[in-house]
This record gives C-alpha cells, structure tokens and sequence, in this order.
C-alpha cells in the first residue's frame, strides 16, 4: 500500500507573489487594515489559532484517544459492570436449592392433648435442572461479554472517526490562515499601488472584501475545530472545558492492510456481534434444554421428627400397685418420606415449543449476521480503494496543478494581461481545491477505519 502524507499547504509561492512590485513601495505608502485584524495571526513569531489545537510533539494522539475512551467512556463502564454482574449470576446457578424447616404444634383447647413436629424438605432437583440452569446462566454471561466487547469496538472506531474529523478541521484552519497571511499582503501590496495612483481604488476595495471573506472563513473554520473537539471530548470521556490538543497526520495513522478475502474470514471467526448472534443461539439452546429438564418428573426428600402428649381429666389404676395414676401417655415418632411432583398436566409445552422457534430464530439472525459482515467488508474495500485513488489523483493532478495556474494568473495580472477579478476567482479555486484535497484525505482515513471496524482488526483498540 503506497503511503500517504498529510500536507500542511504550502503557500511560499503565493507570499513569494505577493512580493511582486513591492519594490519602490515605502513603508509610509501603506494603508491602514480595512478592519482590525484577528487576534492570531499567521506572521513569524506570532502564535496562531492552530497553535492551540495541534500539537506535533505533546499533543493527543489516536492510539492515546481510543486508550482514554476505553477507560473513561461512562457507556463502556456500565457494560463492564453488566458482564461482572452476569458472572455473579453464573456463580448463583450453581448454587443448590435450599433445604426447608417447618416446626408446627398442637394444643386442646380445655384439654391435656399437645404436640410438637419439626420436618425438614431437601429439593433434589432431578432431571439435570442444575446443570440447565447453569448453561443458560454462562451463556447469558458470554453474551454480555460480546456485548460489551462490540461496544468497545464501536466506540474504538468513531473516537478514531471523529479524531479524523478534528485533524482534518485543524488543516482547513491551518491552511486558511496561511491563505489569509497572503490575503493581507495582497491587500496592502494594492492598497500602496492605490496610493501611488498605479491602480484604481476599486482594486483596493475588491481586495478588501476577498480579505474579510477569508477572515470569516478562518472564523468558520475555527468554530469547526472547536465543534469536533467538543465531541471527541464527550465521546472519549473528557469534561468539556479540559484542554486538548491533537498530534499525528494521516499518513502515520494509516497501516497496512491484509487481503480482502483473509480480512473477511478473519471478521466472521473474531467480530463481536457475530460471536454475539452465536452466543444467543447458544442460549436458545440451552433455554431449550432447561424447559426441558424442568417438565420432568421432580422430587423432595422428607424427614422429620413429632412428639406427642395425649391424656384425660381422669385418674386410673395402676396394674401392679393397684394406686390411682393420672391418665397421660407421651409418644415420639421418626417421619420421613418423598413428595413427587409429577408432569401430568404441565411438562413445559409451551416453554419447549418456545425454545425451539427461539433456536430457529437465533439460527437465522446468525446467517444474516454473517452475510452481512461479508458485505460490510466488501464494502469497506471497495470504499478505501476508490478514496486512495481520490486522494493520489488530488495529490498528484489537482492541488500542484491548481498552484500553478494561480502563480500564472498573478503574473499576468502583475503586467496587466489578466484582470484582478480573474487572480481572485482563480484564489476562490485554489483554496477550494485545497480544502477538497484535505476533505479526500480525511476519506481515505475513515474508509481505513470502516475496514478496521468492519474487521475488528486488534489495531482498532491497541490490542
């Protein structure tokens, strides 16, 4: 893959035109500003706009971007705190039904009869329901899992996208200023010639307005940095007033890339959302099998122990003494037994045949899944091939080309062939042609992002 350079344009030869007939002019001669000039100005040692958003040595990079959103992003927080919270309901099936104590006693009214019975139950839970309820439980996990893993990938990619944005915003203003340094040599340069009485004064006022409209465009340009800043904050997690600066280009921040047809298999083994869909067929499965498991025959292991006192209001004779007794006998008793529940009238039909058109369900979306990531892959392919060759074809026949015929038309209005209308209609071009050639690079940047995303390639989140 042929490599590609962010270009800051270069305007030296536009400042080096606008010197023409600069001699013989004085210093005196100048007019003043036709309106107060900008508080960052582009002159050599002077700070400009750009200054506070690009930092090529210290500034933000993408890797640090994306790495600051997986960390911070609020949304990524929750979504890990889902997964941990699946697991916790993992470790919760496996945990046996609780046994049950029932403690009960009798007593006659106006009588001597009383009793007391303690019984414990145990649930056996036959039929294989723990390990049914277990299965759903781990799928249920690794489904949260994905999920969040799927969130990471998005959110990977549009911190990238929207990091794209922001650099390619700081070009445009980077080169609007330079545009608008060569903007006010030229309207000085016309301002002295109109002094000196070699040209009209209309000039003065033509060059007077291209001035003020590159001036708003650099004010237009600054407010979209500001924009796309604001929400590469709020996306990576950072408080809106916290500063931030950019570093990198887009040639650094495009790799290599694998073949179409590896890339698109590498997709259906590795991207979340697939592994998602067959995670929730999975599930359906298991869903299956534990409505299944529950319509089967199920028991509890009884076992208890009842004492009893029973008695009359009377006295009787003792057998071998022949003494009066009071009638009272007290009797003990070990219980036990099993309560069946038996799967007559409800075994889980509707549950199972729930299951299974769930299963189908889970199946189908699986398949669509899977065809649609073969598109998203063709598709991204196909997006960053014809945006590269955009981006050569700007790089390589338009933007120098564009130069030129603007150094040509300055010369010929300098010895009169051309008017200056046609130098500022050919300077209206220039910088469209410009910002255009920085527009194809920031789409060959993002279509790279859309085959990484598309991909889930490990370089999207620095794994």
């Amino acid at each position: 893959m042929k490599t590609r350079r962010l270009l800051f344009p270069t305007v030296s030869a536009l400042i080096l035109l606008a010197g023409l007939g600069q001699l013989g002019v004085s210093q005196t001669t100048r007019q003043p500003d036709p309106i107060s000039a900008p508080p960052a100005v582009t002159n050599a040692g002077k700070i400009t706009a750009t200054a506070r958003y690009f930092d090529p040595q210290n500034g933000l990079s993408a890797d640090a971007a994306v790495a600051y959103a997986l960390n911070n992003n609020a949304e990524l927080a929750a979504m890990k705190k889902e997964a941990e919270a699946g697991a916790a309901l993992v470790r919760q099936a496996r945990l046996r039904a609780n046994p049950s104590l029932e403690i009960s006693g009798t007593r006659q009214i106006a009588g001597m009869d009383k009793s007391l019975m303690v019984q414990g139950a145990l649930p056996l839970e036959l039929g294989g329901r723990v390990g049914a309820r277990v299965r759903v439980a781990e799928r249920e996990l690794e489904i949260r899992e994905q999920a969040f893993a799927e969130r990471q990938r998005q959110v990977a990619a549009d911190v990238r996208i929207k990091f794209g944005e922001s650099l390619a915003a700081v070009s445009k203003l980077k080169f609007t200023e330079e545009i608008l340094d060569v903007a006010t040599q030229n309207w000085q340069l016309v301002s002295a010639r109109v002094a000196e009485g070699r040209r009209p004064p209309l000039e003065q006022n033509m060059e007077a307005v291209e001035l003020n409209r590159i001036r708003a465009m650099r004010e237009t340009s600054e407010g979209d940095v500001e924009v796309r800043l604001l929400e590469l904050r709020n996306l990576i997690g950072m408080a809106p007033d916290q500063p931030i600066l950019l570093r990198g280009d887009f040639e650094n921040l495009l790799r290599s890339l694998e073949p179409q047809p590896e890339a698109s298999e590498r997709a259906i083994q590795t991207r979340p959302d697939l592994l998602g869909a067959r995670a929730v067929e999975r599930l359906a499965a298991a869903r299956l099998d534990q409505a299944r498991a529950e319509g089967r025959i199920d028991a509890d292991v009884m076992l208890g122990y009842q004492r009893m006192r029973s008695g009359f209001p009377l006295l009787g004779f003792q057998e071998t003494t022949g003494a009066l007794l009071p009638i009272d006998s007290k009797f003990q008793f070990f219980t036990f037994g099993v309560t069946l529940k038996l799967p007559v009238r409800n075994r889980n039909q509707g549950l199972i045949a729930a299951a299974i058109l769930e299963e189908d369900a889970a199946r189908s979306r699986r398949e669509f899944g899977e065809l649609t990531i073969r598109r998203e892959v063709a598709a991204a392919y196909a997006r960053y091939n014809r945006a590269v060759r955009a981006e050569q074809i700007y790089r390589v026949g338009v933007r120098d080309q564009a130069a030129a015929n603007l150094n040509v038309v300055r010369q010929t209005y300098e010895v009169g062939s051309k008017t200056l209308l046609d130098y500022i209609a050919d300077q209206r071009r220039f910088i469209e042609t410009e910002r255009e050639f920085i527009d194809s690079q920031f789409e060959a940047y993002a279509s790279y992002i859309d085959i990484m995303r598309a991909t889930s390639a490990p370089e999207l989140t620095n794994k």
